[in-house]
């Protein structure tokens, strides 16, 4: 490999943003390598995980570890390395970095500071679960993780659950049946779900099905959530006469302090819609509750 590589000509001095393989190492570009081999050196996020990398293909440039918890320590370093005239790699474990990655601050420090910065492209999860997914893809938002804790979780999805973009997630196996359940209560049970795992990899798979039933399939196998997760999400659709989640919300708080037909009046005042509409709305969700399928919003 190291023969079939050309130096970039006109190599200079800068920052260069190297993706790398999220799983395949196949999916490195020759342009990344020359890159990693010229530049005088690399931060990485983890440098065991990009020293495997860089020792299969022969590179033995030198490395210096920067992650979230350092950042801030490495930038001044780093910086008057690249006012020297020296060149420097940004990498992370797997993929593009600054993509739910450090590398941020360092980079806007280059900025503010007119050093020049290079992105090369290259593999990113998100874009590829997305591309796999068969979601519309003209329109997206990239979440990253959801929050840790189940109320924030909940928050967070509440907040998005009238964004009619795909969305993108990134999960991992210990929490993701939480997710989906969450999931559940606050898109409802239908909204289709894409649950693309370990990609690139050989044990890469792809399966999508309205969340409820998506639930239900990772449950049954536990192995169907080993490895890297990537989540990729309908977007909400509302169909004509369909009351958002966040209207149905509000007529909730409002019927746990009024009667309900009170409550519907009141809520159909504020956003525009007819009170009969909410009134029907949230009976059923009471009877749907009585008959075990308590889905909230």
């Amino acid at each position: 490999m190291k023969n079939m590589l050309p130096s970039i000509p006109n190599f200079v001095s800068a920052l260069y943003i190297v993706p790398t393989p999220i799983g395949n190492l196949q999916d490195i570009t020759y342009r990344a390598l020359s890159v990693l081999r010229q530049v005088d050196c690399i931060a990485a996020e983890d440098t065991r995980r990009t020293r495997i990398l860089l020792d299969f293909f022969s590179i033995h440039t030198s490395l210096y570890i920067l992650h979230q918890h350092n950042e801030y320590k490495r930038i001044p370093m780093l910086i008057s390395k690249l006012q020297r005239g020296l060149s420097i790699a940004l990498v992370s474990d797997a993929g593009t970095p600054l993509i739910n990655d450090p590398g941020y601050c360092l980079v806007q420090s280059c900025q503010k500071l007119k050093i020049r910065v290079i992105p090369l492209p290259g593999p990113c999860a998100a874009i590829t679960a997305l591309c796999g997914s068969g979601l519309p893809s003209d329109r997206f938002c990239f979440e990253g993780f959801l929050p840790h804790k189940h109320k924030l979780r909940i928050d967070r999805l509440r907040d998005l659950s009238e964004e009619s973009r795909t969305l993108i997630f990134y999960d991992v196996k210990h929490r993701i049946i939480d997710t989906l359940k969450d999931m559940v209560s606050v898109f409802g049970l239908d909204r289709y779900v894409v649950l693309a795992r370990e990609l690139t990899k050989i044990w890469e798979s792809i399966y999508g099905a309205p969340v409820g039933q998506l639930l239900s399939w990772v449950q049954k196998d536990h192995f169907r959530i080993q490895g890297e997760i990537v989540l990729v999400v309908a977007g909400n659709c509302l169909k004509k006469n369909e009351l958002s989640p966040k209207i149905l919300r509000v007529m909730r708080l409002l019927a746990s302090e009024l009667p309900v037909k009170r409550a519907a009046i009141l809520a159909g005042y504020i956003y525009g819609v007819q009170k009969n509409m909410l009134y029907k709305q949230y009976i059923d969700e009471k009877l749907n509750k009585i008959n075990g399928l308590d889905v909230i919003d």
